[in-house]
């Protein structure tokens, strides 16, 4: 998630020039799949399930990242107690025999797929495929992509990240170059990366320097200029989604773009909001058919009503006071201040108390910068959502996908989407080649991306070499607000430590199991997201003018629409590794990969709690107000205590009134049981709901590696949204566009 290309100063560039020139060329490569085709075990029927399902559910991640990308680089350092390289081998091996998934895509952050790492790359899908039996029905479907990450400093700029995966494997099938959403020119820049690093000694760090230089090497592709006709040594940039749609439709070849961690406030700045990427082309609804709404970076479904968000969107820096619910890190900043005054006059406290208020406003993701003195536990628990299953660290709620179901853009202009249709996913966002690690909720140092310093003397040296000076301690100071993501974000690791969770799922219910059938489920929308565990799920349209209908159906009708929802909790896993994965991989790369747990199923399931239905009704005029809008939960139907499942069933009485379009989705909940991270920053709270302290689970020193920071959950699985539209609607901008084929 962060793109790590920024200025880090003179001096920082040139001690790294001096240690790529002395450093060896030194390149891991892309590995080697080890792991052979394997068996198809099987697995026990849902009692729920329909009585002659046309489709099987499969699952697979379609966000994993390898030490190709540059913060996976830097991250599996020792500096970070880190285990050195995980190139797109590992991918391979862990989806077939750790999580035993049905499908995978490699995702790697596109400035760091130099010529040299995008063919290695789509060498080792080709030779993952090539093991996974009769293509019609494979044991595993490897897809190859890349991860535009774009960040704009303000909510005007900003965008987001999108993933691209594409239909095929072969050369003359994909694009000669995976598109950045790098400014022009920040590859002169990338020298000076790396230089803290390069302290620490040669061996991996050489291999990150020797990386670092290869991107810096590698020119700018001329702008303006049709992707076919550019040469295959350059690294090609786009700075808006409009531009990246462009070029896909220069190659002309079949790709998903699906948006991810929209919500995740680490890189997106307060008042970002939805409607940026619904304007001016910058959605494509034929290639942006789905959103990542959960990652192992946390949940960027719910909306939540922030009144400053608001205000931040239209350019206004308000400052909320502190309810049970919410506190404002604004409000923080002023309060650290406040205990800092001593004996200045309480007019001056006051004012400078006001001043913390303002200054950590303008500070945008970084509040914490005002005060560069404090510490992640002097900031308790501020702007995080308190009530959010997962959620992503300091959520911006107007990028969330409820709100995103929300909005209509009431410019669009003919061919032009006024709505976001999209089908729920989730995946993994994992980096270090781990695809799918949501199977077991165990060993949270290898199966998340927290991320710490390995001990307090490396984290001393790095605090020291980029933290701001605090000139005076009772008083807040500007921070930098830089304008591109630079080398110090890879050091602030330890804010969102707590906020990485074993990687969700995505599922499709699909025709077979080749590539192609794979592809289709995922173009119709008739997929789902689940948290992590393999939870079935089926939710139809009963009543469709033309029939039953599934998840992520578009329809038009006037009659109250009646739905059906099945779900059957994942089975219950138990410890260590099936007899295949230990005889398929060597011991060694088995416990290198694995750690000693693999995805290894008993015949029992866990139980189905509860239906939860989301009912949205989009906008009906410009600048009406989204809250009202977005029902969560609409409905909440109970589920019998039997782990053969649940079947509900419900209707809408009040659609054929309302004269307004409707979208409807569900959430299918397990009874709860422990999950890595699921507190949080472990919040104790006061008589009257305030924040006191946190507990921080540390991805570094600070908490054992052996915590893997339990506490209770219910894991969830996330269905595709079902559209239903009023006939009278029909024709509008959003309903022309093309349905692939």
């Amino acid at each position: 998630m962060v793109r790590a290309l920024g200025v880090a100063g003179l001096a920082v560039g040139v001690v790294a020039a001096i240690a790529i020139a002395l450093a060896p060329r030194s390149d891991r490569g892309p590995g080697v799949v080890e792991g052979r085709e394997r068996a198809r075990p099987a697995v026990p029927a849902a009692a729920v399930a329909p009585a002659s399902p046309a489709k099987s559910i499969l699952f697979g991640d379609l966000h994993v990242h390898t030490t190709f990308s540059i913060d996976a680089f830097a991250y599996a350092l020792p500096l970070f107690g880190g285990t050195g390289a995980h190139p797109p081998a590992d991918a391979c091996d862990f989806a077939r025999y750790c999580s035993d998934l049905d499908f995978f895509a490699l995702t790697d952050h596109a400035e760091g797929l130099f010529p040299e790492r995008w063919r290695e790359s789509k060498e080792s899908v080709r030779q993952c495929n090539a093991k996974a039996g009769d293509p019609s029905n494979p044991d595993l479907v490897a897809f190859i992509g890349w991860e535009w990450t774009q960040t704009g400093p303000t909510p005007e700029t900003h965008y987001g990240h999108r993933n691209v995966i594409l239909l095929g494997q072969g050369d003359d099938q994909v694009p000669e170059r995976p598109i950045t959403a790098l400014p022009q020119g920040t590859g002169r820049r990338a020298r000076a990366l790396g230089a803290l690093t390069a302290l620490g000694g040669l061996g991996s760090y050489a291999d990150f320097l020797w990386h670092v230089g290869e991107i810096a090497k590698l020119p700018d592709c001329e702008p303006g200029v049709d992707t076919r006709e550019l040469p295959a040594d350059c690294r090609e940039n786009a700075a808006t989604p409009a531009e990246l749609f462009a070029k896909l439709a220069q190659w002309g070849y079949p790709a998903l773009v699906i948006p991810h961690g929209l919500a995740w406030g680490i890189h997106a700045p307060p008042g970002a909001r939805l409607d940026t990427s619904l304007a001016s082309g910058n959605h494509d609804p034929n290639r942006e058919r789905l959103v990542e709404v959960f990652s192992g970076h946390g949940s960027g479904e719910e909306f939540r009503e922030r009144p400053a968000e608001q205000a931040a969107a239209q350019g206004e820096l308000t400052c909320p006071a502190p309810t049970p619910g919410f506190l404002a890190c604004c409000w923080r900043a002023g309060e650290i201040v406040r205990a800092r005054c001593g004996d200045l006059p309480e007019a001056e406290c006051e004012s400078r108390v006001q001043e913390a208020r303002r200054l950590a406003l303008e500070a945008g993701v970084h509040p914490e910068r005002v005060l560069p003195d404090t510490t992640p536990d002097d900031w308790l628990d501020c702007d995080q959502c308190r009530d959010c299953f997962k959620p992503a660290m300091t959520p911006r709620p107007q990028q969330s996908a409820q709100y995103g179901l929300a909005i209509r853009n009431f410019s669009a202009k003919d061919g032009e989407a006024a709505r976001f249709r999209w089908g729920f996913v989730a995946s993994s966002d994992d980096h270090a080649a781990r695809a799918g690690t949501g199977y077991k909720q165990v060993l949270r140092r290898a199966m998340t991306d927290a991320r710490g310093f390995a001990s307090p003397w490396s984290e001393s040296i790095a605090r020291r070499a980029t933290q701001e000076t605090q000139l005076d301690p009772r008083r807040a100071q500007p921070a930098p607000v830089a304008t591109e993501r630079g080398f110090r974000e890879l050091f602030d690791v330890e804010r969102g430590a707590s906020f990485f969770y074993p990687g969700g799922l995505v599922a499709v219910h699909a025709n077979g199991r080749s590539r192609e059938a794979i592809w289709a489920a995922l173009e119709r929308r008739e997929v789902y997201g689940t948290s992590g565990p393999r939870i079935l799920l089926w939710f139809d349209l009963v009543n469709g003018p033309a029939g039953r209908a599934p998840m992520g159906s578009a329809v038009s009708m006037a009659e109250a629409p009646r739905f059906e929802v099945r779900a059957a909790g994942a089975l219950v896993q138990q410890p260590g590794c099936p007899a295949e994965s230990r005889s398929a991989l060597s011991a060694q790369r088995l416990d290198q990969l694995c750690r000693g747990e693999c995805y290894f199923p008993t015949d029992e399931r866990q139980r189905i709690a509860a239906i939860e239905v989301v009912r949205v009704r989009p906008q009906a005029r410009a600048g009406e107000p989204v809250a009202a809008l977005i029902e969560d939960p609409w409905r909440r139907l109970a589920c019998p205590p039997d782990p053969a499942g649940c079947v509900v069933s419900f209707d809408d009485p009040e659609y054929p009134a309302s004269g307004r379009d409707a979208v409807y989705y569900v959430r299918a909940l397990q009874e709860p049981t422990p999950a890595i991270n699921a507190a949080n920053l472990r919040t104790a709270f006061d008589a009257e709901g305030n924040a006191i302290r946190i507990d921080p689970c540390s991805g570094g020193w600070r908490t054992p590696a052996s915590d893997d920071c339990l506490a209770p959950a219910q894991e969830r699985a996330w269905s595709s949204p079902i559209f239903v539209d009023r006939p009278e609607l029909a024709g509008a901008p959003e309903l022309t566009y093309r349905e692939p084929r």
